[in-house]
């Protein structure tokens, strides 16, 4: 997902393990993935199975899995059988039973037996701060990129700051990477206006979070002028899972009148985010899911309702194995160019 393979590597690495990381996204991923998968399977599981494949290439004596709401948490028993029968042989350590911390280390031992809890939990703390830094300059590089006078500076700046990230192993090493790379950002020179098009990101966590997934939306978004606006992230969901319900009462609060129950998976905090950032202002939303996630599908039809009582904005994107770059740009261009004439039609009203 992303660039989350960082600290998921380091938390390896610090455990003692030795971390083979899959190859970055590629259609052959995906293809390879959707070859040995159910026909119906929503595209994540499809590009887990292509990530698994491309990795069992080497030798691999365990694979991780996690979880979800929804039918995201049968995956790991099913993405196991399917390798067994194609001959691999590993371990699967599947994460989405540990709903607790204790429950998550003892999950993550694991993956290196004999391990101390100590070493897991300062390897943690040091994954967990990564995160939280690539988090932060990412949601920068949202909000501004579609505005720096010299395209390509921030992908070099976030290129440098990943290369020196990669290594640092101490949680002061981490913060001091961060913040160099949050004020380097900072100071590239912007064309931004005072009040520009904003627009928000919510959906589904998997195609949220790997821009392969999504054919770079937000990027795409950006490139149009647009300050992005995403919530979902790595260390938001670790943050909400923990919280069980406590965190689903919140988002049903957020939810306002349009949710009574929850929608399973993201799908009320879809409906919740969209229903707080159009109180807040907000030129439109993106909605992005796989092909047939029910949680999502569900919340698309509040979404709908908002979008036409409220005459507000929502572009709905689904995606699936067969999702072709060129119809998502149209999509997305379409849109944004909406937004705009929206825009300057209300502010000469």
């Amino acid at each position: 997902m992303g660039e989350y393979w960082l600290p998921f590597s380091t938390l390896a690495e610090m455990m003692g393990a030795v971390p083979v990381v899959a190859p970055k996204m590629t259609r052959h991923t995906l293809e390879a993935g959707a070859h040995v998968s159910p026909e119906f399977v929503c595209v994540p599981f499809k590009y887990n199975m292509g990530n698994f494949l491309e990795t069992l290439e080497g030798d691999v004596d365990v694979i991780v899995q996690a979880g979800g709401g929804c039918r995201f948490g049968y995956y790991g028993e099913v993405q196991d059988a399917i390798l067994r029968d194609m001959g691999h042989s590993f371990e699967l350590v599947n994460l989405f039973e540990a709903r607790s911390l204790p429950t998550l280390l003892r999950d993550l031992r694991r993956v290196q037996p004999g391990v101390s809890y100590a070493r897991i939990v300062r390897g943690f703390a040091v994954a967990w701060r990564q995160a939280q830094a690539i988090e932060a300059v990412e949601d920068f590089v949202r909000k501004n990129v579609g505005f720096e006078r010299e395209r390509g500076t921030m992908d070099r700046l976030v290129a440098a700051f990943l290369r020196e990230l990669r290594p640092t192993r101490t949680l002061r090493g981490v913060a001091r990477v961060r913040a160099e790379a949050l004020g380097a950002l900072a100071a590239v020179p912007l064309d931004k206006p005072e009040h520009p098009l904003r627009v928000g990101v919510v959906g589904e966590l998997y195609v949220l979070m790997e821009p392969f997934a999504n054919c770079g939306v937000e990027r795409k978004l950006a490139e149009h002028g647009v300050e992005v606006h995403r919530f979902i992230t790595l260390t938001s969901l670790v943050r909400s899972g923990l919280g069980g319900r406590k965190h689903v009462r919140h988002a049903l609060d957020k939810a306002g009148p349009w949710v009574t129950y929850h929608l399973g998976a993201d799908g009320t905090e879809s409906v919740a985010n969209t229903w707080e950032l159009m109180n807040s202002g907000f030129d439109g939303m993106v909605h992005i899911k796989p092909f047939g996630c029910m949680p999502e599908v569900s919340a698309m039809s509040v979404l709908q309702r908002i979008s036409r009582e409220h005459t507000f904005p929502i572009l709905f994107l689904s995606f699936d194995a067969q999702t072709a770059q060129a119809g998502v740009t149209t999509r997305v261009e379409a849109f944004c160019d909406m937004l705009e004439m929206r825009k300057r039609r209300h502010a000469s009203a």
